[in-house]
This record gives structure tokens, sequence and C-alpha cells, in this order.
């Protein structure tokens, strides 16, 4: 539990949805800065039909139940943090070391920003998918989920927070965002799990990422590319 003496410096937000199989390893490099930093750690629920939420009970300062969704859990989370910071992270995404100290000093120069990924798996093709995606995100200036989000509470609460849509939630904040200032992105790396690539093809995933955020800049609905990205997987 944090300190009780210190306010949290960072509210860290984890959607889960049936991931006991990796919660307690994504939770537990977490727990010493619950005390050092302080920050505090909010695991939001989505109706989770394994022990997700018990595992991460003990591991976390709360664990709250949502209706599925990330977007859904992720603004939840938002809405019960203490910190004037917030950082999104995955359930199968893990800070590097110091990272805490990195969002803050980035926190001081801009009102949001992301990692470079380092995505862990079996194919031999995820140190390019992570080259590329952090190369483009660079670039474009817009950021995915599993790049570790982070950002000011008040920009957060400013941009309206995650829209409530079943996908591209992170693609459309980070248009909000971008209306105030470019991400800054951090060289420093997340590592996240590479298991969509692995189960699926490199780049059969590739294809299907790239044809629906090309649809989704035309104008097709968030639900419809949901049920194409359900469809196909």
């Amino acid at each position: 539990m944090n300190s009780a003496e210190q306010p949290p410096r960072l509210s860290i937000v984890i959607p889960v949805l049936n991931e006991a199989a990796g919660i307690e390893a994504a939770l537990t490099p977490l727990q010493p800065l619950r005390v050092s930093m302080p920050i505090e750690v909010i695991v939001v629920d989505g109706g989770s039909d394994d022990d997700s939420a018990c595992i991460a009970a003990p591991l976390a300062d709360r664990v709250l139940s949502s209706p599925a969704g990330r977007a859904l859990q992720m603004n939840l989370g938002a809405q019960h943090g203490k910190a004037p910071a917030l950082l999104f992270l995955h359930a199968d995404t893990i800070l590097s070391d110091g990272a805490i100290e990195q969002i803050t000093q980035a926190l001081n120069g801009h009102a949001w920003g992301r990692f470079d990924i380092e995505l862990s798996g079996r194919s031999g093709w995820l140190p390019m998918v992570s080259w590329m995606m952090n190369q483009r995100s660079r670039l474009t200036g817009i950021v995915t989920g599993d790049q570790g989000m982070f950002m000011r509470a008040s920009t957060f609460k400013a941009v309206g927070g995650f829209p409530e849509q079943p996908l591209m939630e992170d693609i459309e904040l980070s248009k909000r965002l971008k209306r105030l200032s470019r991400p800054a992105c951090l060289k420093a790396k997340v590592v996240s799990s590479g298991r969509r690539w692995d189960e699926f093809g490199a780049w059969k995933t590739i294809r299907l990422m790239w044809r629906l955020r090309y649809r989704y800049w035309r104008g097709f609905s968030a639900t419809q590319l949901a049920k194409e990205y359900r469809d196909a997987r």
C-alpha cells in the first residue's frame, strides 16, 4: 500500500480481461514503486471469468469492476486516480527501470507522451515490427496503447478522456491530444507481449492493423472495424 504520508505522484491504470496467466508478472515489478515513489496502481477488470481480479487485489491499490471495453475501463480507472499524472498500461506490458522518473521529467515540458516499445515473443520479425511502430509514432504523433501512454491528469480531463468506442480509442485520444501538443516520444522502452503477432503471423497482423487504421482514417466507424478485427482473428 502507498505511504499515507505522501500523495501518489502517478496513477497507473491497467485494464484487464482474463489476464490471470500474466497479471502477477505485470504487477510484481511495480510493488517497490508503490512505496518508494510513491505511485498508485489501479486495476480495472472488465468482467473476467478467470482469477484476474483476485490475483491483482493484493498487488494493487484498488481493483475496480467495469463493463468490458478498454476505453470504459481506463476512463473509470482515471476517475479514481489521485495523482496529478496518469499512465495507461496494458496488462502484458512491463515498464523499464527508471520509467517513473522519465515520465515526471517528460511532463515538465510536455502534456503527454509515450515510450518506445519492444515486442517480446517467438517471431523473428518482432524487432522490425517494434522499430516500425516506434518510427511511425515518432513521425505522426499518434500513440498506441501498448506504448504506455502517459499524460497530466488535467490534460486527460480537458480532452474528455478516451472516447468510449470498441476500437481505435488510443488513436482517437492521440488525435485529440495532438491539438494541444505533440507527444514526448521517449526512447526508453516498455516491453510488451508479441503474442498477437506470434499467434496470427507478423505480416498478416501488420496488414490487418494498417488496413483497419486506413479505414478508420477514411471515416469507417470503430464499431464496424471492431467487428472486422474480431472476424479476422
